[in-house]
């Protein structure tokens, strides 16, 4: 497996790489995203005390009953 480098879409620079998750079949799988623009010249620009956006309706987890 190759290592893939995530760059921003709107400047091009590189951007580090989160791991969301998501469940299939009853497990929970990671998935590797590109994480949040860190260049303060970009119109995507997440300031440093920010964390990536959350996809509306994506669980951050599995819920304990």
């Amino acid at each position: 497996m190759g290592r893939e480098e995530h760059t921003c879409p709107d400047c091009g620079q590189p951007v580090a790489t989160v791991v969301r998750r998501y469940k299939t079949l009853g497990a929970w799988v990671p998935k590797w995203v590109a994480g949040p623009c860190r260049n303060p010249d970009c119109e995507a620009y997440v300031g440093e005390g920010a964390g990536p956006k959350e996809e509306p309706g994506a669980e951050s987890g599995p819920k304990e009953s």
